[in-house]
């Protein structure tokens, strides 16, 4: 269900039955002449409203306004919209602390902007790991008070993990493609496999008679197809199922 459009009483269901909350989360940056510029949040979108047909999500509204950077090109008649993580934090620790403080628990963040180095962080997502980390801290201070984790009735804090009750899972952040999808397509920007990814999900934002291959990191996209996408599109489906339902 898109939040935007669901009733209170759909909110209550959605928190008593542990339903995911997931932030559409990206950038908007230039993917070559034949490409939206959206790409990074569009793909993420799509394949979640492909999941909200066959289980229970909630879809929250996509924040295209991440750190898009000017590594690719300079933005200038182009498109890329550099937005920095000193204004990204703040953002992402309120959204975060009105979602625990409504009641859910079991909100997520999916990107694929430069997730290829997810592990160690890149600029958009390592604020929105931060700003859940804080957020979640900052929840559990006011709910339980000073001292909560070293009350006697923590005792079984570490025990607890094992079943599900670990709170520094209430909020956490996810690549569309982990290193496993990564290893087996191509991972690229505005190549085969970005191009191929955004034909299978959205056609409506390409163009291939834009295509200019001058610049290397374009050279590949000549190759994409619908078929070749599709197959990144199965692979992710199926891995963020487990994700959403873990």
């Amino acid at each position: 269900m898109r939040y935007e459009l669901m009733l209170p009483h759909q909110i209550r269901t959605a928190i008593d039955q542990h339903w995911p909350i997931v932030l559409p989360l990206g950038v908007l940056e230039y993917h070559g002449e034949h490409l939206a510029v959206g790409l990074d949040t569009l793909v993420v979108l799509r394949i979640l409203e492909k999941l909200e047909k066959d289980m229970n999500l909630v879809i929250l509204p996509p924040f295209y306004y991440g750190a898009g950077s000017y590594a690719v090109e300079p933005p200038e008649r182009k498109g890329t919209v550099q937005v920095d993580t000193d204004a990204l934090v703040p953002f992402a620790m309120h959204l975060f602390r009105s979602l625990l403080r409504i009641g859910f628990r079991n909100i997520h963040a999916v990107i694929h902007h430069q997730s290829e180095n997810f592990v160690d962080g890149m600029p958009t997502d390592l604020s929105f790991k931060l700003a859940g980390r804080r957020a979640t801290f900052d929840h559990l201070l006011a709910e339980r008070g000073e001292g909560w984790w070293g009350k006697s009735g923590m005792a079984d804090y570490y025990s607890q993990h094992e079943h599900d009750g670990n709170p520094f899972n209430w909020v956490r952040v996810h690549p569309l493609m982990d290193q496993r999808i990564i290893e087996q397509y191509d991972f690229d920007h505005a190549g085969v496999g970005e191009t191929s990814l955004l034909m299978a999900l959205d056609p409506s934002g390409v163009d291939m008679d834009k295509l200019s291959t001058e610049k290397w990191y374009l050279a590949s996209a000549a190759r994409a197809s619908v078929e070749h996408g599709r197959r990144a599109v199965d692979m992710i489906l199926e891995r963020m199922r487990t994700v959403l339902s873990s």
